[in-house]
């Protein structure tokens, strides 16, 4: 469904150019569900904006079901639905006179919107306010609408920036059904950008965007066990982090730590080592609490970025810089 070759995007201003994406490659394959992980200004909506026809790549090929993106950009918006991460629902027009426009912008008939409209509004739960004005809804609603809209023209590919962020957990998780649901039905490729990883971690495969590269793609578990078996998490006072930052590379090589500022540290548990218990007999200092779980995606996207994914920032670890170094 979508086919990218050396793709580049290179922002010129005042003399000064900025690369936001430069020479990726990627194939998502006809009902794919891809999730797009990277920090701010990793260069993903960058890529989005050049999938959906906003942007035109500086260089690179880029195909959506077989066609240019930029030689025939009429023709590949026939085929995408999108759902922005800013609202853009006219919300001077009820819920069913916003799904109206849109049909009627991608050229379905009159029985085919009136059809369309009713099936969707009824799957997103909005079949009975679809005569309301749409300032009059909760932002849970907005979205719920947002979805249906982007799917009344079955698109093949459905591109979702960052579509549910500042919702609660609950419509969170019906949105997603709806998606799901929908994928289900027509068999649709999902491309998707997100900070929420639970979102992330049930996609067939994940990409990892950081400066405008992609350092890595392979499926959610695939990529965890990059990370290790196993993941330590203590808790010591604050001034204690960087003695023992210092000790687990000085004695057992460990080097890629995650730390925060209020005293909470953690490491992959290195395979063939004396054991988590073994460590942390003799760290300095003291520790308080810990924890051994399973890697997840935000250890992955750590250990990738060298950033927090939550928050964004630059962590204390240097393993990011070597693992890059390796693709």
């Amino acid at each position: 469904m979508i086919e990218i070759r050396q793709l580049s995007k290179i922002f010129s201003s005042s003399g000064s150019q900025r690369v936001a994406v430069n020479k990726i490659d990627l194939s998502i394959g006809k009902g794919e569900f891809f999730a797009l992980l990277g920090p701010n200004g990793a260069g993903k909506t960058t890529t989005i904006s050049i999938l959906s026809t906003i942007l035109k790549p500086t260089s690179g090929e880029v195909k959506v079901d077989g066609l240019n993106v930029v030689d025939s950009p009429h023709l590949v918006r026939q085929k995408i639905g999108i759902i922005f991460q800013d609202p853009s629902l006219d919300d001077r027009l009820s819920a069913l006179e916003n799904m109206e426009f849109h049909g009627r912008l991608y050229g379905l008939s009159r029985p085919q919107r009136m059809v369309q409209s009713e099936a969707l509004l009824k799957m997103v739960d909005l079949w009975e306010r679809r005569q309301d004005l749409v300032r009059t809804f909760s932002g849970g609603m907005r979205r719920r609408l947002e979805i249906a809209r982007g799917l009344m023209h079955h698109p093949k590919l459905l591109i979702l920036d960052e579509p549910t962020i500042g919702l609660d957990p609950k419509t969170r998780r019906t949105i997603w059904e709806y998606i799901h649901l929908s994928r289900k039905q027509w068999g649709m490729t999902v491309f998707l950008t997100t900070h929420y990883l639970e979102e992330a971690d049930s996609a067939d495969r994940v990409g990892v965007m950081d400066e405008g590269r992609l350092v890595a793609v392979d499926t959610p578990e695939k990529l965890k066990k990059m990370v290790g078996p196993e993941v330590i998490v203590l808790q010591t006072d604050p001034d204690n982090l960087e003695p023992i930052q210092n000790y687990l590379e000085k004695f057992f090589g460990i080097v890629d730590c995650h730390v925060d500022s209020e005293g909470e540290i953690s490491f992959p548990l290195p395979i063939g080592e004396e054991g988590a218990i073994g460590i942390i007999r003799k760290l300095p200092g003291t520790i308080r609490a810990m924890t051994i779980r399973k890697p997840d995606l935000d250890d992955v996207f750590i250990q990738m970025t060298g950033k927090n994914m939550a928050l964004n920032q630059e962590t204390a670890s240097p393993f990011h810089r070597v693992y890059r170094g390796k693709l």
